[in-house]
């Protein structure tokens, strides 16, 4: 059987179909930190994807975060918030720092998995890390996406 010009054309937007939905949950966004005027050689970013389960993975790296007891005021530790449209701040975990094992620079990395979409990113200096709103002390934030 001679394949017809319908069948071939039909066939190619059956397969245009099926890419466009298996990556439209697989794509990623990746969106830095603005600098810190409190921690200014703090950098990094955040990662965030749409899984199948329409949740978002949030992936968080940061590099040359100090230790949260040498701000000022000292803190205890940095809670990391998601901003959503749906809900206003939702808290989804406390970010630990720590030294790599080939490097003194400090990293500290945090995953997360929210059914709430978020908008934008930030990290407060808390002093109780079962918070559930954030304080004054904002360390690094994202721009809104």
């Amino acid at each position: 059987m001679k394949p017809t010009l319908s069948m071939t054309l039909r066939l190619c937007l059956l397969s245009l179909a099926i890419i466009f939905y298996l990556t439209s949950y697989s794509q990623k966004k990746t969106v830095r930190f603005v600098t810190s005027t409190v921690v200014p050689e703090a950098e990094g970013s955040v990662k965030v994807r749409k899984d199948k389960n329409k949740n978002y993975e949030i992936d968080i790296h940061v590099d040359h975060l100090a230790d949260p007891q040498k701000l000022t005021p000292s803190k205890k530790t940095y809670i990391v918030w998601i901003e959503t449209k749906e809900g206003g701040a939702k808290n989804i975990g406390q970010l630990h720092t720590g030294h790599s094992m080939l490097s003194k620079a400090k990293k500290a990395d945090i995953s997360a998995v929210s059914s709430y979409k978020p908008s934008r990113v930030f990290i407060s200096a808390e002093d109780n890390p079962a918070i559930d709103t954030p304080g004054t002390q904002i360390v690094l934030t994202t721009e809104t996406f």
